[in-house]
């Protein structure tokens, strides 16, 4: 009896959001994130484009100093799941500890989006993308959600989306990365910094 056909995951595009907001072992958060970015490259990750790096309100409000944010499209041969193991194991290089949800972070690496997928499934997806923010603040999926279920809401990963991906589309919400951005209010907009020659 043939066997299923496996869907191929040769060079398939992966969207990473980054953030820091205190200094790790390596220094402050600027040159963490620089360094996770040399990081993640290897046998089975190629960086394709790095966007700029931004100085961002943390989040949630109060919650921490800012954040330097950037973004990454890379190119990969590993599965999403493998992917974010890779991105888990690069934080845990750098000195994060997951302890607190959203507290201050020497980094923080998040899968955004992996091509078109919707993961594990449409349902599951919609549950985490409408969940309330109080919900939010005590509860984390057991498992991968892509693409990532907020993303449509932060400024901080939108943005810098925009500079290496304006045109992605995402697979449920059917609008692009900059369409997203442009909806978002004014204030948040706003309250992206670019980092001058980082």
């Amino acid at each position: 009896m043939p066997q299923p056909v496996e869907r191929s995951i040769v060079n398939k595009l992966a969207y990473i959001g980054l953030g820091a907001n205190v200094t790790s072992s390596h220094g402050p958060p600027l040159l963490t994130i620089k360094e996770a970015i040399l990081r993640l490259a290897g046998d089975s990750l190629t960086t394709r484009k790095v966007s700029n790096f931004y100085q961002t309100p943390a989040f949630p409000p109060g919650s921490g100093p800012d954040f330097v944010n950037a973004a990454l499209v890379v190119s990969t041969n590993m599965e999403p799941r493998a992917l974010l193991t890779h991105l888990h194991e690069v934080e845990a290089g750098l000195g994060r500890e997951r302890k607190v949800r959203w507290a201050a972070r020497a980094i923080d690496i998040d899968l955004i989006a992996y091509e078109d997928l919707v993961l594990p499934d449409h349902d599951t997806f919609s549950t985490w993308q409408n969940l309330p923010l109080e919900a939010q603040k005590a509860r984390a999926p057991d498992g991968l959600v892509l693409p990532h279920p907020r993303l449509q809401d932060r400024g901080f990963v939108l943005g810098p989306l925009c500079d290496i991906a304006p045109d992605w589309r995402h697979p449920v919400l059917g609008q692009t990365a900059q369409a997203l951005f442009d909806a978002l209010p004014e204030a948040e907009r706003a309250a992206l910094k670019p980092i001058p020659e980082a």
